[in-house]
């Protein structure tokens, strides 16, 4: 029995002093580490303090343990009651869309979006990833109360909306956000003819305010005319968007951002349009060969002139009506934008690709979302009107029509 007792007490010590040499060891490693980062990316030179921390850190100290290292993720109510049990209206009404848009958008995204499994926990799936971003873009609520919905972590809601909307920027922008041209491009410029009675249009632009959190730097020049922080969103408009800018700061003005725009390079070049078409905008915008405004109000406006007007604000009711449809479906872009500035234009411009694909599709816009246009206060210019023979040429068709 003693010879048994002596035999566990040195097997005992044996694998104590194991322990204190595989310390040790790791201790030693720890050294080399900071030793090698110090020498390779020379912080010698930072605060003292930190670097002391940094040593103390790699000498080693009380081992942490966790409780909880991954949270368990829950699938039910995405995969069990919305794919199963919701009908099509209820599922719209959640996500802005049918169930049959949502996995045509799921087939076309898969490749893209799809994650591997690793040992810590299983990915998230595809059209679980999707929905996620849908209804955070759909409704613009919390990331945690997002979280919580799809029993994922906030973390996870941020990093999936930012993967999806990048996504669908990459592959279906250059499917569904394209200015027109060709047969196309025909059948806009006899839709404004007929439904609005303005010929050669080919769209309307005009910019709106999406609003942000005040950024670290510049903020000042986000700071807009109507006392909040925003980025400027930069449509052209036939029923779809077919062109966008996003991304200039709310101080800048409008004439400003189209001249910086790839519509305005293209139109310069006369490579824009392959027939003779022209674009509508407001006062805000120079009067160009390829963009035509209103008459400014001099206070003296003629018959003619008068109607013009007329015509063109009721043409340019497209763009305004667009604006107003997207920030209704996509109710993220009609509150503050909570999302780095960076990632700002990423997610607009996922917004305006999918404002297309519905309507494109036929889905149905419930009028009850619908957002005011903004109010933009632009001033009339009272300055001598600038010369203009088609300007002037369809103010006289107009009152020959009347």
């Amino acid at each position: 029995m003693a010879g048994e007792a002596e035999a566990i007490m040195l097997q005992q010590v044996f694998f104590l002093l194991l322990m204190i040499f595989n310390q040790r060891r790791q201790r030693m490693q720890r050294r080399r580490r900071l030793r090698r980062f110090v020498r390779d990316r020379r912080v010698l030179g930072l605060n003292p303090a930190a670097l002391a921390a940094a040593i103390v850190i790699a000498q080693g100290g009380p081992q942490i343990y966790r409780s909880v290292w991954t949270r368990e993720r829950s699938h039910h109510w995405f995969q069990h009651i919305v794919l199963e049990t919701y009908t099509d209206i209820d599922f719209y009404r959640r996500f802005r869309m049918r169930k049959a848009i949502f996995r045509f958008i799921v087939t076309d995204l898969q490749h893209v979006l799809h994650r591997s499994d690793t040992r810590l926990r299983a990915a998230i799936p595809v059209p679980q990833r999707i929905a996620i971003a849908l209804y955070w873009l759909a409704s613009g609520d919390l990331l945690r109360t997002v979280a919580d919905l799809f029993g994922v972590s906030a973390a996870s809601v941020c990093h999936v909306v930012h993967d999806v909307c990048q996504a669908i920027v990459d592959v279906l922008l250059p499917r569904y956000l394209t200015f027109p041209s060709g047969e196309r491009l025909r059948e806009t410029v006899q839709g404004y003819g007929e439904k609005w009675g303005f010929p050669q249009c080919a769209g309307a632009v005009d910019g709106s305010h999406i609003a942000i959190k005040a950024p670290v730097d510049g903020r000042t020049d986000f700071f807009n005319r109507k006392g909040y922080y925003s980025i400027i969103l930069q449509g052209v408009v036939d029923h779809l968007f077919t062109d966008i800018n996003v991304g200039w700061p709310g101080s800048v003005h409008d004439a400003r951002v189209l001249r910086n725009s790839s519509i305005f390079e293209r139109a310069e070049r006369g490579t824009c349009t392959n027939i003779p078409a022209v674009i509508l905008g407001d006062a805000a915008y120079p009067h160009l060969p390829w963009l035509m405004k209103a008459y400014p109000d001099n206070g003296h406006l003629t018959r003619e002139q008068l109607i013009f007007n007329y015509r063109l604000s009721r043409a340019r009711m497209t763009v305004e009506c667009a604006f107003g449809r997207l920030k209704g479906r996509w109710r993220c872009l009609s509150k503050r934008l909570d999302v780095d500035l960076d990632h700002v234009p990423t997610v607009v411009t996922a917004c305006c690709v999918l404002h297309n694909v519905c309507e494109v599709h036929g889905e149905h816009f419930d009028d009850q979302w619908l957002v005011p246009a903004d109010d933009r206060q632009v001033p009339m210019q009272r300055c001598q009107a600038v010369p203009n023979a088609s300007r002037d040429a369809l103010a006289r068709l107009f009152v020959d029509e009347e």
